[in-house]
């Protein structure tokens, strides 16, 4: 009986350890890792307010796209990055970011989400907006960021 119970959590320690390991975090390869960094450096210079930063990690035709309310005049699809940068620039004039926190982010391949925390103060008001959640995604090309 006691080498049934042996062989039994034997084969049950081996299972747990072969299923732990297959579902921890992998190491990420050059293009994963790679993608990665340029999100992250991205959201780091949106959240700060470095337009420079993220001019330069923009590619020519990428692709903003706000879900939402259309009657909100954030929400929507803008394309290319002068439109875009021309739609942060009004943005920015009229909300002050008060925090920017990033508490996840994954990346597969070309792929990168972003999820995090954010506050502003609207710059007309100047009332708070109140603490929102946030969820990012983002495809990567040649070291650029396309959507």
């Amino acid at each position: 009986m006691q080498r049934r119970t042996l062989l039994t959590t034997s084969l049950g320690a081996t299972l747990a350890l072969i299923l732990g390991t297959q579902a921890g975090a992998r190491e990420m390869d050059e293009k994963t890792q790679a993608s990665f960094d340029t999100v992250m450096t991205y959201v780091g210079a949106m959240g700060s307010g470095d337009m420079e930063t993220m001019d330069r990690l923009m590619a020519d035709d990428m692709v903003w796209h706000n879900e939402g309310d259309t009657s909100l005049p954030w929400v929507g699809k803008t394309v290319g990055k002068e439109a875009i940068l021309e739609f942060l620039g009004v943005f920015s004039s009229n909300f002050q970011t008060t925090k920017w926190e990033n508490t996840d982010a994954f990346a597969s391949d070309d792929t990168v989400a972003v999820f995090g925390r954010m506050n502003g103060i609207t710059t007309h008001s100047g009332k708070e907006i109140g603490e929102f959640t946030f969820a990012l995604r983002a495809k990567v090309r040649d070291g650029q960021i396309v959507l």
